[in-house]
Protein backbone atom coordinates (compact mmCIF):
# COMPACT_ATOMS: atom_id res chain seq x y z
CA UNK A 1 0.00 0.00 0.00
CA UNK A 2 1.21 3.22 -1.01
CA UNK A 3 0.08 6.26 1.68
CA UNK A 4 -0.19 9.99 -0.28
CA UNK A 5 -0.61 12.34 2.38
CA UNK A 6 -0.71 15.67 0.61
CA UNK A 7 0.31 19.01 1.56
CA UNK A 8 -3.08 20.47 1.96
CA UNK A 9 -1.74 23.33 4.31
CA UNK A 10 -0.18 24.72 1.35
CA UNK A 11 -2.57 24.17 -1.01
CA UNK A 12 -5.44 26.25 1.79
CA UNK A 13 -2.67 29.21 2.27
CA UNK A 14 -2.55 29.54 -0.65
CA UNK A 15 -6.35 29.20 -1.65
CA UNK A 16 -6.97 31.53 0.85
CA UNK A 17 -4.81 34.45 -1.56
CA UNK A 18 -7.52 34.16 -3.86
CA UNK A 19 -10.46 35.86 -4.68
CA UNK A 20 -13.67 34.17 -2.82
CA UNK A 21 -15.25 33.31 -6.26
CA UNK A 22 -12.06 31.34 -7.18
CA UNK A 23 -11.99 29.73 -3.80
CA UNK A 24 -14.39 26.20 -4.76
CA UNK A 25 -13.00 25.50 -7.78
CA UNK A 26 -9.14 25.31 -6.09
CA UNK A 27 -10.82 23.79 -3.39
CA UNK A 28 -12.17 20.65 -5.61
CA UNK A 29 -8.95 20.94 -7.35
CA UNK A 30 -7.85 19.78 -3.84
CA UNK A 31 -9.96 17.01 -3.40
CA UNK A 32 -9.40 14.95 -7.12
CA UNK A 33 -7.09 12.91 -5.70
CA UNK A 34 -10.25 11.38 -2.99
CA UNK A 35 -12.35 11.71 -6.03
CA UNK A 36 -12.13 8.34 -7.39
CA UNK A 37 -12.31 6.51 -4.56
CA UNK A 38 -15.87 8.00 -3.08
CA UNK A 39 -17.39 7.38 -6.97
CA UNK A 40 -18.73 4.68 -4.68
CA UNK A 41 -21.31 7.28 -3.03
CA UNK A 42 -22.72 8.58 -6.40
CA UNK A 43 -22.03 12.02 -8.51
CA UNK A 44 -21.38 13.97 -5.49
CA UNK A 45 -19.81 17.32 -5.31
CA UNK A 46 -17.17 17.61 -2.68
CA UNK A 47 -17.01 21.01 -2.65
CA UNK A 48 -20.95 20.96 -2.06
CA UNK A 49 -20.60 18.62 0.79
CA UNK A 50 -18.07 20.78 2.38
CA UNK A 51 -19.91 23.58 2.31
CA UNK A 52 -22.88 22.00 3.84
CA UNK A 53 -20.70 20.33 6.68
CA UNK A 54 -18.43 21.26 8.95
CA UNK A 55 -15.15 22.73 6.66
CA UNK A 56 -13.88 26.20 6.57
CA UNK A 57 -16.16 28.72 4.61
CA UNK A 58 -15.17 28.99 1.04
CA UNK A 59 -17.35 32.16 0.74
CA UNK A 60 -16.27 34.62 3.08
CA UNK A 61 -12.69 35.71 4.90
CA UNK A 62 -11.88 34.92 8.05
CA UNK A 63 -9.22 35.91 9.99
CA UNK A 64 -8.61 32.62 12.46
CA UNK A 65 -7.99 30.81 8.97
CA UNK A 66 -4.71 31.10 8.47
CA UNK A 67 -3.20 31.19 12.13
CA UNK A 68 -4.82 27.78 12.56
CA UNK A 69 -3.03 26.35 9.44
CA UNK A 70 0.11 27.79 10.51
CA UNK A 71 -0.46 26.39 14.02
CA UNK A 72 -0.88 23.13 12.79
CA UNK A 73 2.19 23.44 10.60
CA UNK A 74 3.91 23.99 13.31
CA UNK A 75 2.73 20.96 15.59
CA UNK A 76 3.88 18.53 12.50
CA UNK A 77 0.49 17.64 11.82
CA UNK A 78 0.63 16.48 8.41
CA UNK A 79 3.95 14.97 9.16
CA UNK A 80 2.29 12.87 12.18
CA UNK A 81 -0.27 11.70 10.29
CA UNK A 82 2.21 9.97 7.88
CA UNK A 83 4.49 8.13 10.06
CA UNK A 84 1.23 6.97 12.15
CA UNK A 85 -0.57 5.56 8.85
CA UNK A 86 2.40 3.72 8.08
CA UNK A 87 2.73 2.56 11.14
CA UNK A 88 -0.31 1.29 11.20
CA UNK A 89 -0.06 -0.40 7.95
CA UNK A 90 2.70 -2.26 9.14
CA UNK A 91 0.76 -3.39 11.93
CA UNK A 92 -2.16 -4.49 9.68
CA UNK A 93 -0.24 -6.28 6.77
CA UNK A 94 1.60 -7.90 9.44
CA UNK A 95 -0.82 -9.33 11.58
CA UNK A 96 -3.31 -10.38 7.96
CA UNK A 97 -0.32 -11.25 5.42
CA UNK A 98 -2.01 -10.81 1.79
CA UNK A 99 -4.98 -8.93 2.90
CA UNK A 100 -6.95 -7.02 0.17
CA UNK A 101 -6.59 -3.18 0.03
CA UNK A 102 -6.16 -0.21 -2.10
CA UNK A 103 -2.79 0.58 -3.71
CA UNK A 104 -3.05 3.44 -3.70
CA UNK A 105 -4.77 5.30 -0.34
CA UNK A 106 -5.00 9.31 -0.56
CA UNK A 107 -5.62 11.21 2.67
CA UNK A 108 -6.73 14.48 2.35
CA UNK A 109 -6.55 16.83 5.86
CA UNK A 110 -9.24 19.68 5.23
CA UNK A 111 -9.29 22.74 8.09
CA UNK A 112 -12.50 23.03 9.45
CA UNK A 113 -15.25 25.48 10.68
CA UNK A 114 -13.97 27.20 14.68
CA UNK A 115 -17.92 28.48 14.43
CA UNK A 116 -19.17 24.56 13.99
CA UNK A 117 -20.81 23.02 17.36
CA UNK A 118 -20.62 19.62 16.04
CA UNK A 119 -16.85 19.69 15.24
CA UNK A 120 -15.48 21.81 18.22
CA UNK A 121 -17.37 20.95 21.00
CA UNK A 122 -19.17 18.04 20.22
CA UNK A 123 -16.44 16.05 18.25
CA UNK A 124 -13.70 17.71 20.18
CA UNK A 125 -12.31 19.26 16.77
CA UNK A 126 -11.42 16.34 14.45
CA UNK A 127 -12.46 13.22 13.14
CA UNK A 128 -12.44 11.64 9.58
CA UNK A 129 -13.85 9.32 6.97
CA UNK A 130 -12.32 6.80 5.90
CA UNK A 131 -14.63 3.68 4.32
CA UNK A 132 -13.91 4.20 0.92
CA UNK A 133 -10.96 2.11 0.09
CA UNK A 134 -7.83 4.55 -1.62
CA UNK A 135 -9.35 7.52 0.76
CA UNK A 136 -9.41 9.21 3.63
CA UNK A 137 -10.68 12.61 4.50
CA UNK A 138 -10.03 14.15 7.77
CA UNK A 139 -11.20 17.25 9.12
CA UNK A 140 -9.74 19.25 11.70
CA UNK A 141 -10.14 22.45 13.92
CA UNK A 142 -6.70 23.20 16.16
CA UNK A 143 -8.31 22.72 19.81
CA UNK A 144 -5.92 21.29 22.17
CA UNK A 145 -7.25 17.98 21.78
CA UNK A 146 -7.27 17.79 17.95
CA UNK A 147 -3.81 18.65 17.98
CA UNK A 148 -2.68 15.65 19.84
CA UNK A 149 -4.94 13.44 18.53
CA UNK A 150 -5.16 13.97 14.80
CA UNK A 151 -3.14 10.82 13.70
CA UNK A 152 -4.66 8.53 16.07
CA UNK A 153 -8.00 9.47 13.83
CA UNK A 154 -6.11 8.80 10.11
CA UNK A 155 -5.47 4.90 12.01
CA UNK A 156 -8.89 4.39 12.66
CA UNK A 157 -10.14 5.23 9.34
CA UNK A 158 -6.99 3.49 8.11
CA UNK A 159 -8.62 0.26 9.72
CA UNK A 160 -11.82 1.09 7.95
CA UNK A 161 -9.80 1.69 4.77
CA UNK A 162 -9.17 -1.65 4.67
CA UNK A 163 -11.77 -3.47 6.26
CA UNK A 164 -14.27 -2.38 3.56
CA UNK A 165 -11.49 -3.28 1.52
CA UNK A 166 -12.76 -6.79 2.18
CA UNK A 167 -16.46 -6.49 3.78
CA UNK A 168 -19.06 -5.08 1.64
CA UNK A 169 -20.61 -1.78 2.29
CA UNK A 170 -23.83 -1.87 1.04
CA UNK A 171 -25.68 1.37 2.46
CA UNK A 172 -28.85 -0.20 1.84
CA UNK A 173 -28.02 -3.76 3.35
CA UNK A 174 -25.60 -2.29 6.20
CA UNK A 175 -26.60 -3.10 10.21
CA UNK A 176 -26.16 -1.89 12.94
CA UNK A 177 -23.89 -4.69 14.38
CA UNK A 178 -21.63 -3.80 11.06
CA UNK A 179 -20.96 -0.09 11.82
CA UNK A 180 -20.57 -0.17 15.48
CA UNK A 181 -18.57 -3.20 15.29
CA UNK A 182 -16.26 -1.43 12.65
CA UNK A 183 -16.11 1.32 15.23
CA UNK A 184 -15.54 -0.40 18.24
CA UNK A 185 -12.50 -2.51 15.78
CA UNK A 186 -11.20 1.07 14.97
CA UNK A 187 -10.49 2.34 18.34
CA UNK A 188 -9.50 -1.20 19.37
CA UNK A 189 -6.78 -1.01 17.43
CA UNK A 190 -6.05 2.87 17.70
CA UNK A 191 -5.75 1.43 21.32
CA UNK A 192 -3.17 -1.30 20.60
CA UNK A 193 -0.97 0.98 18.08
CA UNK A 194 -0.45 3.95 20.78
CA UNK A 195 -2.43 3.10 23.98
CA UNK A 196 -5.17 3.93 25.69
CA UNK A 197 -4.75 7.83 25.65
CA UNK A 198 -4.89 8.01 21.64
CA UNK A 199 -8.13 6.70 21.72
CA UNK A 200 -10.87 9.54 20.61
CA UNK A 201 -13.35 11.09 23.06
CA UNK A 202 -16.18 9.53 21.10
CA UNK A 203 -15.55 6.20 22.39
CA UNK A 204 -15.23 7.12 25.91
CA UNK A 205 -18.48 9.27 25.50
CA UNK A 206 -20.49 6.97 27.77
CA UNK A 207 -19.71 4.80 31.04
CA UNK A 208 -21.83 3.23 33.84
CA UNK A 209 -25.34 2.97 33.80
CA UNK A 210 -25.48 5.05 30.33
CA UNK A 211 -23.27 2.78 28.72
CA UNK A 212 -25.55 -0.41 29.90
CA UNK A 213 -28.47 1.20 28.89
CA UNK A 214 -27.32 2.28 25.32
CA UNK A 215 -26.19 -1.27 25.30
CA UNK A 216 -29.25 -2.45 25.81
CA UNK A 217 -31.04 -0.61 23.15
CA UNK A 218 -28.15 -1.13 20.39
CA UNK A 219 -28.15 -4.85 20.63
CA UNK A 220 -31.90 -4.81 20.93
CA UNK A 221 -31.93 -3.01 17.35
CA UNK A 222 -28.41 -4.76 16.19
CA UNK A 223 -30.12 -5.68 12.53
CA UNK A 224 -31.84 -2.64 11.79
CA UNK A 225 -30.46 -1.67 8.44
CA UNK A 226 -30.08 0.97 6.10
CA UNK A 227 -27.88 4.23 6.49
CA UNK A 228 -30.77 5.81 6.45
CA UNK A 229 -31.39 4.57 9.66
CA UNK A 230 -27.81 4.36 11.72
CA UNK A 231 -26.49 7.78 12.34
CA UNK A 232 -28.65 7.60 15.76
CA UNK A 233 -27.30 4.63 16.50
CA UNK A 234 -24.17 5.46 15.95
CA UNK A 235 -23.95 9.22 16.61
CA UNK A 236 -26.34 9.77 18.78
CA UNK A 237 -29.84 11.88 18.39
CA UNK A 238 -28.47 15.04 18.19
CA UNK A 239 -26.46 14.26 15.04
CA UNK A 240 -29.02 12.15 13.60
CA UNK A 241 -31.94 15.39 13.92
CA UNK A 242 -28.51 17.75 12.41
CA UNK A 243 -28.92 15.08 9.29
CA UNK A 244 -32.62 15.29 9.30
CA UNK A 245 -32.75 11.52 10.82
CA UNK A 246 -34.65 10.07 13.32
CA UNK A 247 -33.89 10.08 16.93
CA UNK A 248 -33.49 6.71 18.54
CA UNK A 249 -33.03 7.91 22.17
CA UNK A 250 -29.36 7.66 22.42
CA UNK A 251 -26.58 10.02 23.43
CA UNK A 252 -23.89 11.48 21.35
CA UNK A 253 -21.45 9.01 19.88
CA UNK A 254 -23.68 6.02 21.62
CA UNK A 255 -22.40 3.42 19.13
CA UNK A 256 -18.56 3.91 19.21
CA UNK A 257 -18.74 3.29 23.21
CA UNK A 258 -20.92 0.41 22.86
CA UNK A 259 -19.02 -1.02 19.84
CA UNK A 260 -16.04 -0.61 21.73
CA UNK A 261 -17.35 -2.94 24.49
CA UNK A 262 -18.54 -5.38 21.94
CA UNK A 263 -15.27 -5.66 20.33
CA UNK A 264 -13.68 -6.05 23.77
CA UNK A 265 -15.85 -9.17 24.73
CA UNK A 266 -14.66 -10.45 20.69
CA UNK A 267 -11.18 -9.66 21.78
CA UNK A 268 -11.04 -11.82 24.97
CA UNK A 269 -13.35 -14.58 23.54
CA UNK A 270 -11.18 -15.20 20.43
CA UNK A 271 -7.51 -14.51 21.47
CA UNK A 272 -7.17 -12.35 18.34
CA UNK A 273 -6.23 -8.37 17.93
CA UNK A 274 -7.99 -5.66 16.08
CA UNK A 275 -5.31 -5.89 13.60
CA UNK A 276 -6.52 -9.44 13.36
CA UNK A 277 -10.21 -8.79 13.19
CA UNK A 278 -10.27 -6.14 10.61
CA UNK A 279 -11.97 -7.92 7.86
CA UNK A 280 -13.88 -10.64 9.80
CA UNK A 281 -17.52 -11.04 9.14
CA UNK A 282 -19.67 -9.30 11.60
CA UNK A 283 -21.82 -12.41 12.57
CA UNK A 284 -18.44 -13.78 13.65
CA UNK A 285 -17.55 -10.79 16.06
CA UNK A 286 -21.00 -10.58 17.47
CA UNK A 287 -21.28 -14.17 17.91
CA UNK A 288 -17.95 -14.51 19.96
CA UNK A 289 -18.94 -11.01 22.58
CA UNK A 290 -22.25 -13.08 22.70
CA UNK A 291 -24.53 -10.30 21.04
CA UNK A 292 -27.65 -12.39 19.20
CA UNK A 293 -28.43 -11.86 15.85
CA UNK A 294 -30.87 -13.07 13.06
CA UNK A 295 -28.72 -11.36 10.21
Amino acid sequence: MKIVVHDTASTMLDLLQCPLEERPDAFREMLSPLKSAMAAMGDIDLVQMHQQGVGFRLDREDPRYVPALRQMQDAGVWHRIEESLNLGWERISGAVPGIKHAETVHVVLVLGNPDDHHLTVRSAGYFGAGGFPGAIHLTMWPTDTALKKIEHAAVHELHHNVRYANVVWDPMAVTVGEHVVAEGLAEAFVRELAGEEAMGPWSRALTGAGLDSAYEKITADIDVAGMQHLTAYVLGDATAELLGQQPVGLPDFAGYAVGLRIVDAHLAASSLTAAESIALPVREILTNAGVPTSV
